[in-house]
């Protein structure tokens, strides 16, 4: 007798998949709030990871205590903060803050430890060069940088935005292993022919880019259209001499 036949695309169709964002201790935090805005927008869940070092990071940037019992309140004072460091510039619903799940930085046996849990891929933003380092050569000191390897052995999106400069030899030795293995490397660059008129237009800028190449629509940015706009998005282009 035939076994009898499991619809599997029915029980895919409702599981969780996230996409895991980690946070290093890089400068930039503003990014990561701008990647996670941006994925929530798009409908999609995220499982969050903060490093020890980046709490300090956030601290100093933000004014903003993270903390593992209290995360969903900062994470929500956060992502509702600007680049320019004004409070309640974007609004952040409950409805999204409870698409996000947070796993301890220490928690080495939380679930995208393990390459059974399902995940669409992993984006790390900022990423330090420490980060880089521990990733490239499969340290997985902590839950981060566990979570990467397992990414990469699984064949998962893995997305490095690295935020340092400048870069040394080992560096860039680990960033050429990093794209040998499948890696998407993104330097954190704001670029200018999207008409940037606040330090937000820059952030979301490269929280776009790391969107891109997680294949998540967004509207953080103008797209380059082959026309010159003629700097700021408020200005319309010069005419031809």
């Amino acid at each position: 007798m035939e076994p009898p036949h499991i619809d599997t695309s029915k029980q895919d169709s409702g599981r969780r998949r996230p996409w895991v964002v980690g946070i290093s201790g890089a400068s930039g935090t503003p990014y990561a709030a701008s990647v996670v805005r941006g994925l929530l927008a798009a409908g999609e869940a995220v499982d969050l990871i903060v490093s020890r070092a980046s709490r300090l990071t956030l601290l100093d940037e933000t004014g903003i205590a993270f903390r593992d019992a209290h995360w969903r309140a900062d994470l929500r004072e956060w992502l509702a903060r600007g680049a320019d460091g004004k409070p309640e510039t974007f609004p952040v619903t409950e409805a999204e803050l409870a698409q996000v799940r947070y796993w301890a930085a220490g928690d080495l046996a939380a679930g995208p430890s393990s390459g059974s849990y399902p995940v669409k891929g992993m984006l790390i933003v900022p990423a330090s060069t420490a980060c880089v380092a521990g990733v490239a050569l499969g340290l997985s000191k902590d839950l981060l940088q566990r979570v990467a390897s397992v990414t990469l052995k699984e064949r998962r999106r893995l997305v490095v935005a690295l935020r340092e400069t400048p870069l040394n030899g080992p560096t860039l030795k680990h960033l050429v292993a990093l794209d040998e293995a499948g890696a998407v490397v993104l330097p954190a660059s704001p670029a200018f022919y999207a008409g940037a008129t606040h330090i937000q237009d820059l952030v979301d800028f490269v929280a776009g880019r790391v969107l891109d190449a997680a294949e998540v629509p967004h509207r953080l940015y103008r797209r380059w259209e082959g026309e010159l706009r003629g700097g700021s998005r408020n200005e319309e282009a010069p005419d031809a001499p």
